[in-house]
């Protein structure tokens, strides 16, 4: 087991890729701290890890609010004595067509995606290094960071933010031996997509389900992504095959982009 004796947090933890990589990274032996805004939904995968054997703690927490992030390190920390690893995956995703734009929208995406990211990598990075914790550190960014794309510009923005955070934070915390990385996947078929393709049906007059099949279609692999095609590199990432690998965000897109 590549992760055992490890404690992880996973925000975003209760649903989708978040949960495939609690699970997995109980399988590889971590104990999980699985933070999610939803507590019914963390509750149910640590239910599940709990149910295998694993170790796990279910904790409600909002990336928006310091006191949350604060007390999701405590309570990792009183629990399980330590965090090792965080796999920073909270996120939401809004698009509209540029030109009706609101600052609504703008401010809820850039609140999670960019500020609850950073502010969380920032809390955790500060407990391994209070105590000497060679750790790891993932953070969720997106092909959509690569590029940007007409309907979906804050969201595009944010993810390439967390490129930027993501290479900013590993040259911080090279020098306490804390490894900092991301992980961009492409299109993956979590619940969150009947919501985005709702969105494009709306906006490019499509019918529900059209987008979908198309953006599967257009893939290399020659189909979407599913949460378990993630968790192998975030447990890679996460363990000790890493040690060299920092301030990089790795492609798991079916080679959707080649850089």
């Amino acid at each position: 087991m590549k992760l055992a004796g490890k404690t992880a947090i996973v925000t975003g933890g209760g649903g989708g890729i978040g949960r495939a990589v609690s699970l997995r990274y109980a399988q590889e032996g971590a104990r999980c701290v699985v933070a999610d805004v939803k507590l019914s939904l963390a509750e149910a995968v640590a239910k599940e890890i709990q149910a295998t054997g694993g170790s796990a703690l279910a904790v409600s927490m909002d990336v928006t609010k310091q006191v949350d992030i604060d007390q999701t390190i405590q309570a990792a920390a009183k629990a399980f004595g330590q965090v090792d690893i965080l796999f920073n995956n909270a996120g939401i995703f809004e698009m509209a067509p540029l030109l009706k734009s609101s600052r609504e929208s703008y401010d809820r995406l850039f609140d999670i995606n960019v500020k609850g990211m950073f502010f969380m990598m920032q809390a955790a990075a500060a407990h391994m290094v209070e105590k000497g914790i060679r750790g790891k550190i993932i953070n969720l960014s997106s092909q959509a960071g690569r590029r940007g794309e007409a309907l979906v510009a804050h969201y595009c923005a944010t993810k390439a933010a967390v490129y930027s955070y993501t290479q900013s934070a590993a040259l911080a915390m090279a020098p306490h031996h804390i490894n900092v990385n991301g992980i961009a996947p492409g299109v993956i078929d979590t619940p969150m997509w009947a919501t985005v393709d709702g969105l494009f049906a709306r906006y490019e007059n499509r019918p529900i389900g059209e987008k979908k099949r198309l953006v599967g279609e257009a893939v290399p692999l020659g189909r979407m992504g599913s949460p378990n095609d993630i968790e192998g590199a975030a447990v890679f990432l996460a363990s000790a095959d890493a040690d060299y690998i920092t301030a990089q965000t790795l492609n798991v897109d079916g080679g959707n982009w080649m850089s």
